[in-house]
Parts: structure tokens; C-alpha cells; sequence
């Protein structure tokens, strides 16, 4: 069975991308569960319902976010409302939404779990204390198969939490920097891993954003407005191949492919 972890969504262009390459990409790798990060699916920063609508539509079973989520208020009743919209889990109880999803794959449970990190980020729940507990409740759900979205800044921390949880986790793949790193991998002990994802969204970009607003910003320390770039876009992103038996990967290979579009802006169709 594969599975197909696919990096932050970065605005109209972003979504656009993923609409266009999604589905090619799921019966390319003939992906059986298919993750995909929005928190960024807003044109204006965060996630909205029609952003998270178009990421649905494209293909995903599951959306995992990060420190973005709760940057529009009218997302709130949506979390609460569909389970396989995922939060991260170490935000308090009283936050709307869940860190946690089942979902029923006909042959084997699949958990999906989504954490942040606390270097350089809000200073929520330990993630090392709320993963063994995110673990143990798909352990007790009957889940075979254990996926993370692990949404952090620090490299150090990812690799650490990746290590932590090694033999005990299907696969872990960290979002956030929106640049996908060089290190996907199967951990000694059976877990897959790639310390970043990548990014869903404009090439010619810092992060998604216009480059010179990026370096005003910067190089001015003056308050800009981000504008997210637009141009030929990249859909980064990880696939696991994964015994259905024992739940552990067995390869994983990162992805990352061009899309020539024009600008996409505004409203997601």
C-alpha cells in the first residue's frame, strides 16, 4: 500500500496546482490514503472552506494544518463539524477541531495524527507527551497504519520526535518550512520520514510569497503586506510504501513536480 503526503498548499496557486496534478499523482503511485497540509490553501494566509473544499475535491482524504488554522474564525465551525480536517493535537482542549481522525481503509484502520512543534513556535503541550498519547488512542482504535503530519520549525526537533517515535509510527512527514528536504527515509526500526514535505505552491517564491516583498521585509524591517506569488507552480510532497501487515514502511520517496499555469488568484472554483 502507498500513501501520499502531500506538503503545504499555498494559495489559489497552490490549490490550482494540486487540482491539476492530484489525481495523476494518486493513480501514479496507486495511493491508497492520500494527506494533504491547507493550512496555507487561502489565498490571504490560513484556511477557508472553500479552500479546504477544493483540496477535497482534488483528491485528498485527509487535511492536516499547523500554526495557520485558526487565522480565519469562520474556519472554526468547520473543524468541529468534519473529522478529517485535522488541527494540531497540542493546542489546548478547549481549541475547536481535533489532532486525531480514523480512517476506514476496508482492509486496515488508518490513524492520521497532527502535531506542531515548540522551537521557534507557540509554546502549546509538549509534542513528545501528546504523540505517545496520540498513539496510544490509535493503538486502543485498532489502527494498523499510524501517519503524522508533524507541522515545526526546528530540524533538530523533527528529526528528534521522527526517532522518538521510530518502529511505533507507520510514517512521520514534517510541514511548515515549505522547502522539502533531502532526507526521506525508512528509520531503523521501520518508520518512514522525511524531516519536510515541501511546499504546494508558486516556484519563484520565498515561501510562496513575491521575492521582493519577501526582501523589503527583510532588508527594511518595516511592516509589509504579503502577496503570494504566482507563476509556474511545484507540488512537493513524500510517498510511503507500507506493509499492510506489520503497519511499518518499507520505502519512501520523495516527490516534487513542475506545473506550468498561469497566474491564479482570488476565489477557489
Amino acid at each position: 500500500m502507498n500513501i501520499l503526503c502531500i506538503g503545504d498548499v499555498v494559495g489559489a496557486n497552490g490549490c490550482e496546482a494540486l487540482r491539476r496534478v492530484l489525481p495523476e499523482l494518486k493513480r501514479q503511485y496507486d495511493a491508497g490514503l492520500t494527506v494533504v497540509n491547507g493550512e496555507n490553501s487561502f489565498e490571504h494566509n490560513g484556511i477557508v472552506r472553500q479552500s479546504a473544499a477544493h483540496i477535497f475535491a482534488s483528491g485528498a482524504d485527509v487535511i492536516t494544518t499547523g500554526n495557520h488554522v485558526y487565522r480565519r474564525p469562520e474556519f472554526y465551525q468547520e473543524l468541529e463539524r468534519n473529522p478529517y480536517i485535522l488541527r494540531p493535537a497540542n493546542y489546548p482542549d478547549t481549541a475547536p477541531g481535533s489532532g486525531f481522525c480514523l480512517v476506514d481503509l476496508g482492509r486496515v484502520q488508518a490513524a492520521v495524527l497532527n502535531l506542531m512543534g515548540v522551537i521557534y513556535m507557540e509554546p502549546l503541550r509538549n509534542p513528545f507527551d501528546m504523540a505517545d498519547h496520540l498513539v496510544r488512542q490509535a493503538v486502543d482504535a485498532g489502527a494498523r497504519i499510524i501517519l503524522l503530519d508533524f507541522h515545526a520549525e526546528a530540524t533538530s526537533e523533527k528529526r528528534a520526535l521522527g526517532y522518538y517515535l521510530d518502529g511505533r509510527i507507520t510514517a512521520m512527514f514534517g510541514t511548515h518550512t515549505h522547502v522539502q528536504t533531502a532526507d526521506a527515509c525508512v528509520l531503523p526500526k521501520g518508520t518512514g520520514y522525511i524531516t519536510d514535505a515541501g511546499m504546494t505552491g508558486p516556484q519563484q517564491s520565498v515561501l510562496g510569497i513575491r521575492p521582493e516583498i519577501a526582501i523589503a521585509k527583510m532588508k527594511d524591517l518595516l511592516p509589509v503586506r504579503f502577496e503570494n506569488a504566482g507563476g509556474r507552480s511545484v507540488v512537493c510532497g513524500c510517498v510511503f510504501t507500507v506493509d499492510e501487515q506489520t503497519g511499518l514502511t518499507r520505502q519512501a520517496q520523495p516527490i516534487c513536480q513542475m506545473v506550468e499555469m498561469e497566474d491564479q488568484k482570488g476565489d477557489h472554483k
